[in-house]
C-alpha cells in the first residue's frame, strides 16, 4: 500500500516589527519564543515539527535502530578509567553494565588490594526520576572527610551543589541553588567557595562563601563582577595556598587571589585588567606562573614571586608560530601545551637546567592533552593521545628517563586502524591564505570522486577542533563517507591570528573558507560533486546556515546541531546568556556599524527565496546558550521562503540542552537520528 503523503507543519505568521538604526525587520516568528518553555502553543508546533521528521524519517526506522546498535554494541558494557592519586587516595570512575552513568570510587593509596574500591557516588541513583543529569563537580575536602557535588537536572548548566560526609556516610543539610558547576574547597576543610550565576543571564557573575552547617541564605558574597562582558570562574592553585578567582572576557583577563588558609579572606587583585591584555594564573613553590599575551598575541609562560610585571622571569617566549595553550606544574618539571601549525603539541621544561624537549607523534593529524597530573612531586607525566584512526590512548611518560608506558587504550569492538587512512592537507583560500584540513576514510570503501563527503565546521571563539577519534563517525566512514575537519579562520588552530581573522569584521572569512575547502576538496576527488555535506554545531551551525544561504546549490545536505542563526536579535537582547559576553566575538548592534556587518551574514536574516539544500536541524528545549527559538524560527522562515521540495527537518529535544542528552546510551539517539538522514540521502533512500 502507498505511503501517505507527509506534509510539513506551517508556523503562523504573526508580523513583529523591530528597529534599530532606522532599520525595520519584520520577525513573523517572534512568538516562537517563549521563556517560561510551557506555552501550549509553541510546545504544539514543536511537537508537531519532531512528528514530522518522524514520519519523514519512517521509512530508515529500523534503519537508524540498527545505527543506534551499531554504535552502542562499539562500546565495552563494562568499563573503568586508569585510576589517579590525589592527597593521600586513587580515584576511578566506571560505568556497569548497561548503566547510563557512572559511579565514582576511590581506595586509600597505600592499599596493596587493588579490588577493594569504596563508592563515593553513584551517578545512576543521583539520575533516577528525571530525564536529565549532568555531574558538574565531585570536590572532595582537603581533609578528605567531606565531599562537595554540583549537579544540573534540567539541562540549562544551572547546578544544585550538596555536601556528603563521607566518614559517616550521610549526605548534610547544606545546600546551594542556581551556581556554575565548580566549587573549591578552603584548607580548613569546613569552608567553600562557589560561583551563582544571574537568574535572568546565567552568566556567572558572583563568588560565594559557604561555611559548613550554615543555611545558603547567611553565605558571604566575596566578589561580584560588575561588567556583564566577564564570565567568572574559581579554583584551587598548584599550591593550594590560594583560591583563584579568574575573569574573562573574549579578549581581556583579571585574577583575585584568596588566601585559602583564611576562612575570612578577603580577595586581592593579582593584576588589575587592561584591554587586551589576556592571562591565566597559578602558584606554586612561592612562584606565580602566567599565561599572558603582554608580548605576542600567542602568549607567553612567565613565573615570578611577585605581582609585578617588571619581574616576570620568561620561561617560554610568545612565538609567531606556536601558541601556548595551557600549563602544568611538577616540582621539577613544567610541562606546556601547545600549537604548532594546527597540531597540539607537549614540551616538556627541566625547571632546574631549562633543558626542553618536545614529544614527538607520527600520525597526520592527532590531538594530545595532560591528563590527571595531581601529584606535582612526581617524574610521570599522564597524558592522552588520539588521532582520527587511533581510539584515545592514556600514557604515562618518566620525564627524567623517558620511559613510556601505556596505560590503557579506548575500546572499540569491530574497530581495526588498518582499514582507515587519515590525512591532512593545505587549501588555498580564495584570499591566498592556507587553510589546514584533517580527512579520514576507509579504505577499501574509497574511490576517488564518487564518495559522500561530510564537511565539519565550527570557526568562533578560538577554539580549535582537533582531529581526534569518533565511534559514531565510523558508521559513516564504513558506508563510504570520507569526513572532513576544516579547520577555518575564527577558531584557533593557527594561533591567536587566525581567530581574529575569523571574528568581528572579518567573520565572511570563516564561511569564505569552508566554501573554499568544499570546492577544492571536490576538485581533488575526495568527494563526488553530488554528494557534498556539510555538519556544524552551535557557531558551527551558525557557519553551515550562512554558507547555505551563500552557497545552497554546492551541498546536497547540511545538518545543523543547536545552531546560533538569529545573530541580530540576540544579540540586541541583554537578558540572553549568548550576549553581552560575546560582542567582542560578533560585534554590538547597538553599534551601526556591527548592526549593518552582522546583518549581512545573519543566517535568519539572510534567508531567501531560493533552493536550499536537505536540512536536518536539532535542538533542545532548555538548551541555556542558544535558545530553542532560534533554530525554530528558522525553520520556520526557511519553509516560507525555499523554492524547492526538499527535506527541512526540525528536531528538538524537549527534555535536555545544548549538550544534548546526558546518558552514555542515550545520547546515541540522536546521533543514530543525524547519521541516518546523512546516510538515507547519500543512498537515495531520502529525499
Amino acid at each position: 500500500m502507498a505511503r501517505s503523503p507527509v506534509f510539513p507543519p506551517r508556523a503562523a505568521k504573526r508580523p513583529h516589527l523591530l528597529t534599530q538604526h532606522g532599520d525595520v525587520r519584520n520577525d513573523d516568528y517572534f512568538w516562537l519564543r517563549d521563556d517560561s518553555r510551557q506555552s501550549p502553543e509553541v510546545l504544539g508546533y514543536l511537537r508537531a515539527e519532531n512528528d514530522y521528521c518522524m514520519q519523514t524519517m519512517a521509512p530508515l526506522e529500523q534503519f537508524q535502530q540498527a545505527l543506534y546498535d551499531e554504535m552502542v554494541a562499539r562500546l565495552p558494557k563494562k568499563e573503568s578509567s586508569v585510576p589517579w592519586q590525589r592527597n593521600g587516595y586513587r580515584y576511578r570512575q566506571c560505568f556497569d553494565e548497561n548503566a547510563e552513568y557512572p559511579v565514582w570510587q576511590r581506595q586509600p593509596a597505600e592499599l596493596n588490594n587493588g579490588d577493594e574500591w569504596r563508592v563515593l557516588l553513584d551517578c545512576n541513583n543521583r539520575a533516577q526520576g528525571g530525564a536529565y543529569y549532568d555531574l558538574g563537580a565531585l570536590s572532595i575536602s582537603p581533609d578528605n572527610r567531606l565531599m562537595a557535588v554540583t549537579e544540573d537536572r534540567v539541562s540549562r548548566r544551572q547546578y544544585q551543589l550538596h555536601v556528603k560526609d563521607l566518614a559517616n556516610d550521610i549526605w548534610l543539610n547544606d545546600a546551594v541553588t542556581d551556581l556554575s558547576g565548580s566549587v573549591v574547597w578552603a584548607n580548613d576543610s569546613a569552608t567553600f567557595y562557589y560561583v551563582k550565576k544571574h537568574s535572568v543571564t546565567l552568566l556567572p557573575y558572583q563568588v560565594w562563601r559557604h561555611r559548613l552547617g550554615d543555611v545558603a541564605e547567611n553565605d558571604e558574597l566575596v566578589y561580584q563582577e560588575e561588567d556583564n562582558r566577564f564570565y567568572v570562574g574559581i579554583y584551587k592553585s598548584r599550591s593550594t595556598e590560594f583560591v583563584i578567582i579568574a575573569l574573562h572576557s573574549t579578549s581581556t583577563s583579571e585574577a583575585w587571589l584568596l588566601d585559602a588558609n583564611d576562612a575570612s579572606a578577603v580577595p586581592q587583585c593579582f593584576l588589575e585588567r587592561e584591554a587586551q591584555h589576556e592571562y591565566d594564573l597559578d602558584h606554586f613553590q612561592a612562584q606565580f606562573w602566567v599565561r599572558s599575551n603582554r608580548d605576542g598575541k600567542n602568549f607567553g609562560l612567565y613565573c615570578s614571586p611577585e605581582t609585578n610585571q617588571d619581574k616576570w622571569a620568561v620561561v617560554q617566549a610568545a612565538s609567531h608560530t606556536v601558541m601556548v595553550e595551557d600549563f602544568t606544574l611538577f616540582t621539577h618539571w613544567v610541562v606546556i601545551e601547545e600549537r604548532e601549525n594546527g597540531l597540539a603539541q607537549l614540551r616538556l621544561v627541566d625547571s632546574r637546567n631549562g633543558r626542553q624537549q618536545r614529544l614527538v607523534f607520527d600520525d597526520p593529524a592527532w590531538v594530545v592533552w595532560t591528563s590527571n597530573n595531581h601529584e606535582p612531586d612526581n617524574e610521570w607525566l599522564r597524558y592522552v593521545y588520539t588521532s582520527m584512526t587511533r581510539p584515545q590512548t592514556v600514557f604515562e611518560m618518566n620525564m627524567r628517563t623517558g620511559e613510556r608506558r601505556l596505560l590503557k587504550q579506548q575500546e572499540v569492538f569491530g574497530f581495526d586502524s588498518q582499514h582507515y587512512q587519515s590525512d591532512r592537507i593545505w587549501i588555498d583560500a580564495r584570499d591566498g591564505v592556507k587553510v589546514p584540513v584533517s580527512l579520514v576514510w576507509r579504505k577499501d570503501k574509497f574511490t576517488t570522486g564518487q564518495n559522500p563527503l561530510l564537511v565539519y565546521g565550527y570557526g568562533a571563539y578560538g577554539e580549535s577542533i582537533d582531529a581526534d577519534f569518533s565511534t559514531t563517525r565510523l558508521s559513516l566512514l564504513d558506508r563510504g563517507f570520507v569526513y572532513a575537519i576544516a579547520h577555518v579562520r575564527g577558531g584557533g588552530e593557527l594561533g591567536q591570528s587566525w581567530y581574529e581573522q575569523g571574528k568581528l569584521s572579518h567573520k565572511p572569512n570563516t564561511f569564505n573558507d569552508f566554501i573554499d575547502v568544499c570546492e577544492a576538496l571536490l576538485a581533488r576527488g575526495l568527494g563526488a560533486p553530488d554528494q557534498l555535506y556539510a555538519m556544524g554545531g552551535s557557531a558551527g551551525g551558525l557557519l553551515v546556515g550562512a554558507v547555505a544561504n551563500l552557497r545552497p546549490e554546492l551541498f546536497r545536505g547540511v545538518l545543523a546541531q543547536v545552531p546560533f542563526v538569529d545573530v541580530v536579535t540576540t544579540m540586541l537582547d541583554e537578558s540572553l546568556p549568548l550576549t553581552t559576553g560575546e560582542y567582542e566575538e560578533w560585534g554590538d548592534p547597538h553599534i551601526p556599524e556591527d548592526y549593518w556587518a552582522i546583518k549581512a551574514w545573519s543566517p535568519y536574516d539572510q534567508v531567501t527565496p531560493q533552493v536550499y539544500p536537505h536540512m536536518m536541524v536539532t535542538t533542545g528545549l532548555h538548551d541555556s546558550q542558544v535558545q530553542y527559538w532560534e533554530p525554530g524560527k528558522w525553520v520556520a522562515r526557511l519553509r516560507e521562503l525555499k523554492t524547492d521540495d526538499h527535506l527541512l527537518l526540525l528536531w528538538t529535544d524537549l527534555d535536555t540542552g545544548h549538550g544534548g542528552k546526558s546518558g552514555r546510551y542515550q545520547y546515541y539517539d540522536t546521533v543514530a537520528l543525524e547519521c541516518a538522514f546523512l546516510i538515507g540521502l547519500a543512498e537515495q533512500r531520502l529525499g
